[in-house]
């Protein structure tokens, strides 16, 4: 069992901006896992700022480095029984292995094992369902990125152009009555019936100002409101949940939250009516399968979004949502990113519409 891991700097065609600031580039690590006869490869790719496991590149490449080493000496050791032994079925009540609970602090790195684990044990079909057979696609909603006022409603109006049904806008960068009255021309335009409006604050309301600002937006038939203000305010998050006319989706607020305890104990007391799902953030597939799990316990929604990576985490967060939701997905996921960059990876993804596609004449499944 050997591993390589390569380093990858990604461009965007256009800065995207964030609540944190605006990306030009994208860092990731990918990581090849081989038993000498099978090959397969997975992505690492932590957030600045933002992932629990984000730290400089150089210490990065290190923990990442041993944690390869030490899953490919378990490999030999366990004859085949390792981290993902759990990644298939931790649904069903297995217990996670050792390692998989030493990687609960480190997602991304958590992430792209288990990605390259099932590439290489799987081929290309991760998952064997309807999706991943090339059969059916995966709704998803347009992304409309931060910007000034010109620039989000030439995005907005691109997104409604091509078809899409559900769009989500991100909000909080500039000021709120502009923000308002780009959420009022889709309104203008459509109603709530032909599409469905989903709004990302990213934190970017003060908690004093957010309940007002909800209750300006939910004249306009919001379908939720993902983070309204910043992560780690549990007992202000839980009172607008409680008071909010728009339903509240956690996003930010799950990053961290690794023990399993913990997680349905943040959901009790905070109550929100969705939680969204980022492998390389909330604990890879294993840990995401406990957040649905627990959050359908509690009747809370949930849906998956990729976080800026490149179409190899893209095609394995989608194949991973697949399997998690079933071969009929009526609730739009987020996972239209891999056009965001000049330079990615050709995985015979495509969007058709507003539906995500895994296109078997180019996507060739190695089994085959």
């Amino acid at each position: 069992m050997t591993y390589e891991i390569e380093e990858k700097t990604l461009h965007f065609k256009q800065p995207a901006g964030t609540s944190r600031g605006v990306y030009t580039t994208r860092k990731i690590w990918l990581v090849r896992l081989s038993d000498g006869e099978r090959e397969g490869v997975g992505e690492c790719a932590p957030l600045p700022d933002l992932s629990c496991d984000a730290m400089d590149d150089e210490e990065y490449g290190k923990i990442l480095n041993k944690v390869c080493e030490e899953f490919c000496q378990r490999q030999v050791s366990q004859r085949g029984q390792s981290l993902m032994c759990s990644a298939n079925s931790a649904h069903e009540g297995q217990s996670p292995c050792d390692l998989f609970e030493a990687l609960r602090p480190y997602p991304s790195m958590l992430f792209g094992l288990e990605t390259a684990w099932l590439n290489m044990t799987n081929g290309d079909r991760l998952f064997d369902t309807a999706f991943s057979r090339g059969e059916v696609g995966i709704p998803i909603n347009g992304l409309v990125w931060m910007g000034s006022y010109e620039e989000m409603l030439k995005r907005m109006e691109e997104k409604l152009e091509k078809g899409f049904r559900c769009v989500k806008l991100k909000i909080g960068a500039i000021d709120f009555d502009q923000e308002l009255d780009l959420v009022k021309r889709i309104r203008e335009r459509f109603s709530h019936h032909e599409v469905e409006l989903r709004l990302d604050a990213n934190g970017a309301f003060k908690y004093e100002e957010a309940l007002y600002k909800l209750e300006l937006l939910s004249q306009y038939a919001i379908h939720s409101i993902e983070q309204p203000i910043k992560a780690g305010q549990w007992a202000y998050m839980a009172e607008l949940c409680r008071e909010s006319p728009l339903p509240i989706a956690l996003d930010e607020e799950l990053i961290g939250v690794n023990d399993p305890e913990m997680k349905r104990h943040m959901l009790n007391i905070i109550k929100p009516r969705y939680i969204i799902l980022k492998p390389s953030l909330h604990g890879g597939m294993i840990g995401c399968r406990e957040w649905i799990e627990t959050a359908r316990d509690m009747g809370i929604g949930s849906w998956i979004t990729s976080a800026l990576e490149s179409n190899i985490g893209l095609n394995a967060i989608a194949q991973f949502a697949s399997d998690v939701y079933g071969d009929h997905i009526t609730m739009p996921q987020g996972l239209g990113t891999g056009q965001l960059f000049t330079d990615n990876i050709d995985m015979g993804l495509e969007i058709r519409g507003d539906m995500l596609f895994i296109d078997r004449r180019t996507f060739l499944d190695r089994r085959t």
